[in-house]
């Protein structure tokens, strides 16, 4: 199954009783392989977990650390943007250069990389001397 059909099936089983926005999201592992997440509400709304955060969660269970390209999904007006944090979250697995979809259920897509998605990302350069070179 490809990048998109994972990322808008996975959306399927989304939990989204509260907010009903649904999302999927499907990243392609450095391996090849295809990791999938959707979004996991919880009545206490802080609990809950994003689609990007699923997938990620199991690319790195399966024993994978880096990302090639990302696909994100749900029924939006314009094509879905990750949360801060999951921004966050792909530029520590994904480089400048990962490419990211963003699509809604009308068809629309948006393609950048990482660089333009989160600009200025936080990464381990800005530790300092000891810590860059840690995996």
């Amino acid at each position: 199954m490809s990048l998109e059909k994972t990322a808008f099936a996975v959306r399927e089983n989304a939990y989204a009783p509260y907010s009903q926005f649904k999302v999927g999201a499907a990243v392609l592992s450095e391996g090849g392989t295809i990791y999938a997440g959707c979004n996991v509400e919880n009545i206490a709304y802080p609990e809950g977990t994003c689609a990007e955060a699923g997938a990620i969660a199991a690319m790195v269970a399966a024993g994978e650390t880096k990302l090639n390209e990302v696909f994100v999904v749900a029924d939006s007006k314009q094509p879905v943007s990750p949360c801060g944090g999951c921004r966050q979250k792909l530029a520590e697995f994904g480089g400048a250069d990962t490419k990211v979809t963003l699509a809604n259920l009308d068809g629309a897509r948006v393609e950048m990389t990482m660089a333009e998605l989160l600009p200025g990302a936080f990464g381990k350069d800005h530790l300092g001397d000891g810590h860059a070179d840690r995996d």
